[in-house]
């Protein structure tokens, strides 16, 4: 049921198209939408019963307000426009970049190269990929220079290059190449590229021929060994199109509120790359299929296609006009409309597997931040940032954040940090240092704060937080501090002015989230405070021996890691690190006792 507040609002809707804003207690916006008919479309969220991703956002909902637009298209645009600039938590979220996937190039310049890249600009280049790794690419690269050769050097130098002795470079390095003559082979180039091998094998095996007949053999077998890397690498996909057409196919499968998508990449006659996601939706698939796709080709290093084809249900003309009037169709028969199926056919797959293992780790993580949040008394939230510090005896202080979404850790958000203002023992001032920098950068960059703060180390570090969070940043951010019990295992949770302890249930999810939450956001202080630690227990040890200085003593860290290493290495590996005779020795004379201990405590 809807507050007063927002029946009125309701009420105040109009029947035009255009976009909506979900907001919740705190006004941060939680979800962007977009509809034909703002008044029917929002109504529908507070007037019908719904469950999953929809029904934990309508739970959310506070407030919201709209953007009128003159038509649909015009909502749709902006809707992403929206999702991109928010980013909010309900939406779905695509990462950014190509997930590391490399590109061929053919430079737009008067004497061309050929080369990976792994960023797409707008710089009249032929871009061709993506590749499935990173071999590939290089192989294929190499393979073109010493076949069809453009440019390998850095230019006019007055002298011919060892590539061009090679055969690998067309000579700009000493004479001006005709276009002409860069035109050919780029278009040989082009022809490979898009699935034209046999004219390159037939040229190699011309090669290889007259090679043998000079008795060149060592020649020949380096041509035989091209053939053979166009049959293995080339060639080893199977042809699954009868056209050179570079075309994405997207299809997808929706159950139980989740989005399962195919992305089929086909390049070269051939399936090049697959990507699959996974999404709780709100809205109508096919709604929330045009939104995904669009945010799909705004990604950073997103090759457009020359074709793209989705299933019947999504509207083709729209799609086509947010993505650059690339064309945009949906097959009926043949071997594009097989691929077509075989995509949705993957995406089910995906779907199913992945409730099995949602079904797996229900039992653990259903409803635990909302019965955490639920025993503090506070809005349900999604994000949980809780924060521990590790030193010993005062040195090395560091500091380590961990971070929770929905009862899951987030390893990506994860921080360390390196304390920068205290330089002994003292937990008050270690925390107001690291929430500090913390949250002030989050102010400063405009992010989205988190939901909840957990301290570890009961009151004395959850009052420091909430002195420097209200009194310093004026943020309202919930805080609680984790207690250990004398066996130092999770026992509680204090919250509220009083620190008052919750007596939480230690069988509830709530308690088991808390928990893990306890556990990992301490081993990650401790794992980190280990590496600083023995990098400045290293350091000291070789910086207090003669003649050592920071390059030698950075050297040594690279090489052999440890101080045990180096104390076992021979003078003659030393030395081969650039390090003079005389250090060498020393170095061995000093570090010689710490080897003959080690062999004492076995």
């Amino acid at each position: 049921m809807a507050s007063e507040y927002l029946e009125h609002k309701l009420a105040l809707l109009p029947d035009m198209p255009g976009c909506y804003l979900m907001k919740n207690i705190n006004g941060k916006i939680i979800y962007v939408g977009k509809a034909k008919n703002l008044k029917n479309r929002v109504r529908s969220y507070f007037k019908s019963s719904h469950e999953g991703k929809t029904a934990k956002l309508v739970s959310e909902i506070a407030d919201f307000e709209t953007i009128v637009t003159s038509t649909d298209k015009e909502a749709f645009l902006l809707e992403i426009t929206l999702i991109q600039k928010h980013r909010p938590y309900f939406n779905i979220k695509l990462k950014q970049g190509n997930g590391g996937y490399p590109y061929i190039k053919i430079t737009n310049e008067r004497d061309p190269q050929i080369k990976i890249v792994n960023t797409l600009l707008k710089d009249g280049a032929y871009y061709y990929g993506p590749y499935p790794n990173v071999y590939a690419a290089d192989e294929t690269v190499n393979f073109l220079q010493k076949v069809y050769p453009l440019r390998r050097c850095n230019g006019y130098q007055g002298r011919p290059c060892l590539y061009y002795h090679m055969g690998q470079c067309l000579g700009p390095c000493f004479k001006e190449v005709p276009k002409e003559e860069y035109d050919k082979q780029i278009k040989k180039i082009k022809s490979f590229l898009n699935g034209n091998v046999d004219s390159a094998k037939k040229l190699l095996t011309k090669r290889m021929q007259q090679a043998a007949e000079k008795m060149e053999y060592e020649r020949a077998a380096e041509i035989r060994d091209q053939i053979k890397y166009i049959e293995i690498t080339v060639e080893k996909q199977k042809i699954i199109s009868n056209d050179n057409t570079p075309r994405d196919i997207f299809n997808y499968y929706m159950d139980k509120g989740w989005l399962s998508i195919q992305i089929f990449f086909i390049r070269q006659s051939r399936l090049m790359k697959r990507e699959k996601r996974l999404f709780p939706i709100i809205n109508d698939p096919d709604e929330e299929m045009v939104s995904f796709i669009a945010q799909f080709y705004q990604q950073k290093n997103q090759l457009l296609p020359k074709e793209i084809l989705v299933p019947n249900t999504l509207p083709t003309d729209v799609i086509s006009h947010v993505v650059e009037d690339v064309p945009v169709r949906t097959p009926q028969r043949g071997q594009k409309r097989d691929l077509l199926n075989m995509a949705g056919t993957n995406a089910q797959l995906v779907l199913e597997e992945k409730f099995r293992l949602m079904e797996l780790d229900e039992s653990k993580t259903t409803g635990a931040m909302k019965e955490l949040t639920d025993a503090m008394g506070i809005a349900p939230g999604h994000r949980i940032e809780a924060f521990d510090h590790s030193h010993i005896q005062g040195t090395d202080i560091v500091s380590a954040m961990v971070v929770f979404e929905d009862g899951q850790p987030n390893k990506n958000m994860y921080r360390k940090y390196k304390s920068k203002t205290v330089d002994h023992a003292d937990e008050t001032a270690s925390t107001k240092e690291v929430i500090r920098r913390r949250y002030s950068r989050l102010l400063k960059e405009h992010a989205d704060m988190p939901d909840l703060i957990l301290m570890d180390g009961g009151e004395i570090q959850m009052n420091a937080a909430k002195d420097v969070l209200v009194n310093e940043l004026g943020l309202n951010i919930p805080v609680g501090g984790m207690v250990k019990n004398d066996h130092h295992q999770t026992a509680d949770l204090l919250f509220g002015d009083a620190d008052t302890p919750l007596h939480l249930d230690p069988k509830s999810q709530g308690f088991y989230l808390l928990q893990r939450i306890q556990d990992e956001v301490h081993r990650f202080a401790i794992t980190f405070h280990r590496k600083v630690h023995t990098k400045n227990t290293l350091t000291s040890r070789l910086d207090a021996i003669s003649g050592v200085g920071p390059k030698t003593r950075n050297k040594l860290l690279r090489k052999f890691g440890s101080l045990k290493k180096i104390s076992d290495a021979s003078e003659q590996d030393i030395r081969n690190l650039g390090i003079s005779e005389t250090v060498a020795k020393t170095i061995k004379f000093s570090l010689g006792k710490i080897g003959k201990s080690s062999d004492s405590s076995e």
